[in-house]
């Protein structure tokens, strides 16, 4: 047991707590009674501005706020490890706190292109944290500081994959398949239309690897698909979910592998629309959805959780950048979302990603080599501090086919880290 003394016991402190403690197994009690603090024979730390004889973190105000406020924070260290500081107070459990509920997001209204939250303005980037699940690091160095035994760790590798793109042609009709052929004669794209033609004639569709995506999940049962049912529109370009035969492939899938809703584009964070999909999907297949994943990562913050909590959600899976692998929210473990704009713990559970492939194909342009070695150190990370190995892949993309020729490879690397 850890006894933390603390001038007040907030929201925001219960819920880094748990993180820093429950979430290893540890038991500890908060309290604000300097008597009790002292008298009591169990472990001790001091998060308050009193000086005692026992481990202390002197306190930021972080904490102990209510509201949503842009933070002054700097670079700064606690026993040689590097955190951060707020308004020049060194602080390694708000520093937790900061990271792990994406506080900086709700500041900084920067937005790229998807209107996300771009990676270059994270700390993460400034400070070069983002490949280092920083607030494990931070956490583990606090129960050093009290002496409590670091917990074993137990990776569970989660493979993920998203459906953008149920087939390339097949089962293309209508104005879709015309537009599509269209566009190849006027681009002179031979290759398409001969590939077009070819399918037509029973050829399989070189987007058709749903084979692979089971044998995957005979090996790692916790696999899960997350898939783009939304109604057609700019950036939301797969089948409809009216054709009975993209029905029956999906409730096909569905029996080897979990399938989810993987919410439109055009649908973030907007509640009706998104229930809207969740119907129409759970219809399908016969059962209620409880995990997500936003096409394109189209992650804002609170408003994109908000709507899915209102839609039924329980479990998301977006919290990871599309420009750069690595550890978005400092961890790789499951956690409960706090909502910042209420300034309290909600039922949400965040299951972050490690990486996407499209991250190290496209944005940061590594060959097969050079992302089996990033996926290798990012895998050493989880292992050391624990956590779910959750990667995301795409069903276009495990097939060799294009510019993915080869990159199977590195998924089958991904899925052997284990054995290394």
């Amino acid at each position: 047991m850890i006894l933390v003394l603390v001038n007040e016991i907030t929201p925001r402190l219960s819920y880094v707590f748990d993180f820093i403690f429950k979430a290893r197994g540890v038991e500890y009690e908060l309290t604000t009674s300097i008597d009790f603090f002292n008298d009591s024979s169990f472990r001790k730390l001091n998060y308050t501005e009193n000086k005692q004889r026992e481990a202390t973190i002197y306190p930021s105000k972080l904490l102990f706020e209510n509201e949503i406020q842009k933070q002054s924070i700097s670079l700064a260290k606690f026993k040689k490890v590097e955190c951060l500081s707020f308004d020049g107070m060194t602080d390694v459990v708000a520093s937790i706190f900061y990271v792990l509920t994406r506080y900086e997001e709700y500041t900084n209204k920067n937005k790229d292109e998807h209107g996300r939250f771009p990676f270059s303005e994270s700390c993460l980037k400034k400070f070069n944290w983002i490949e280092h699940v920083k607030c494990d690091r931070w956490a583990n160095q606090i129960l050093h500081l009290v002496g409590e035994k670091l917990p074993e760790n137990d990776v569970k590798i989660i493979p993920t994959f998203d459906i953008d793109n149920t087939f390339a042609y097949q089962l293309k009709t209508g104005k879709q398949k015309y537009l599509s052929i269209l566009k190849d004669v006027i681009r002179l794209n031979f290759n398409r239309l001969s590939e077009r033609r070819k399918v037509l004639k029973n050829e399989v569709d070189p987007y058709d690897t749903f084979a692979i995506i089971k044998e995957v999940a005979q090996g790692f049962p916790a696999t899960k698909l997350f898939w783009l049912v939304g109604e057609r529109a700019e950036k939301d370009r797969n089948i409809p979910l009216s054709n009975k035969e993209h029905q029956a492939l999906i409730r096909e899938m569905d029996v080897s592998v979990e399938v989810n809703l993987h919410p439109s584009y055009a649908s973030n964070g907007e509640r009706v629309a998104i229930q809207k999909e969740k119907k129409s999907l759970e219809e399908v297949l016969g059962r209620s959805i409880e995990n997500s994943r936003q096409h394109f990562l189209r992650l804002q913050l609170p408003k994109t959780f908000q709507s899915l909590q209102k839609a039924g959600f329980s479990h998301e899976y977006s919290m990871g950048f599309a420009e750069t692998v690595g550890f978005r929210c400092g961890t790789a473990r499951p956690h409960s979302w706090f909502d910042l704009s209420k300034n309290e713990m909600t039922e949400l559970t965040i299951h972050p990603f490690v990486y996407m492939d499209g991250t190290l194909n496209e944005y940061m342009q590594l060959s097969i080599e050079e992302s089996k070695s990033k996926i290798q150190s990012l895998y050493k990370e989880v292992k050391e501090y624990g956590g779910d190995f959750v990667f995301l892949w795409h069903n276009e993309t495990i097939g060799n086919y294009g510019k993915w020729k080869g990159w199977s490879e590195v998924l089958d690397f991904t899925l052997n880290l284990s054995n290394e």
